[in-house]
């Protein structure tokens, strides 16, 4: 199993920051998202987030929301979930999932925990869980042997950044702007300045998503971040395909571009 530390190991030491990316299972069907996701990392991916379907995606914007939409119709369920992570695994990149919080309470933490690990999973990242509520995740997690990334916002006061940190294991994922997932014309003018933040507070690597979709702003954010996130972008690049095959050259083009601009 590949894991967060190798990969951000790796990526310093070819001089460049790490690319992950987004997709959730079940889209654009079950054995559609590894292959897309699996496209993404033959093309230059490091890590792949894979998504938990969820009714209700409180931080998610509308491509997102119309991809799990359509997961969740595909009948999609934890147990896919699961089998997703370990399809995309294989693929030799690290493999972490996120979800909010309440499937995963639903299902038992520890059971979440231990059935993550045992399909390849390096971690998780939990948007909605906040520092004060997160001790029994934290437990189970580190019984598992898998780890923890949680939200940074440019709102989070320094006090808010160290709380949260203490929470992190993997990364710390640093949200470039206000506001739900989506690409953008240009990614928030606060990121820099948060990932400045971020580590004073951490030694772990800082990676910012929220609005990266082209390998100009991947450059850009690859300036001053350990990683950069992708999500959105692969989602319409598989939404605006007539067909599967047609989708994964899509992403696999996105995915080279991207590369290519996390490169410093």
């Amino acid at each position: 199993m590949t894991t967060l530390q190798t990969v951000f190991e790796k990526a310093r030491a070819e001089n460049r920051s790490a690319l992950v990316g987004y997709l959730p299972a079940g889209f654009p069907s079950k054995d559609g998202a590894v292959a897309a996701a699996t496209a993404m990392v033959e093309a230059g991916c490091d890590v792949i987030e894979i998504g938990l379907p969820y009714s209700d995606p409180l931080m998610d914007g509308p491509t997102i929301q119309d991809a799990v939409h359509r997961s969740l119709m595909n009948g999609t369920r934890i147990g896919d979930v699961m089998r997703t992570v370990e399809g995309v695994a294989k693929s030799g990149a690290a493999t972490l999932v996120m979800t909010y919080w309440n499937p995963v309470d639903r299902y038992g933490a520890e059971r979440f925990a231990r059935d993550l690990a045992s399909a390849g999973g390096t971690g998780t990242i939990t948007p909605d869980l906040t520092p004060e509520e997160s001790e029994p995740w934290l437990a189970a997690s580190k019984e598992a042997g898998i780890d923890t990334v949680f939200l940074v916002a440019p709102s989070s006061p320094d006090e808010r950044i160290s709380r949260v940190v203490s929470c992190c294991t993997g990364f710390v994922y640093a949200a470039s702007l206000m506001g739900v997932t989506g690409a953008r014309e240009s990614v928030g003018s606060a990121a820099e300045g948060l990932v400045k933040r971020t580590r004073s507070h951490t030694s772990l690597p800082v990676c910012v998503g929220l609005g990266v979709g082209n390998g100009r702003q991947a450059a850009e954010v690859a300036a001053y971040a350990d990683g950069v996130i992708v999500g959105s972008a692969f989602i319409r690049r598989l939404l605006d395909a007539p067909d599967e095959k047609s989708g994964l050259a899509a992403v696999r083009e996105l995915a080279d571009e991207l590369a290519r601009g996390v490169r410093h």
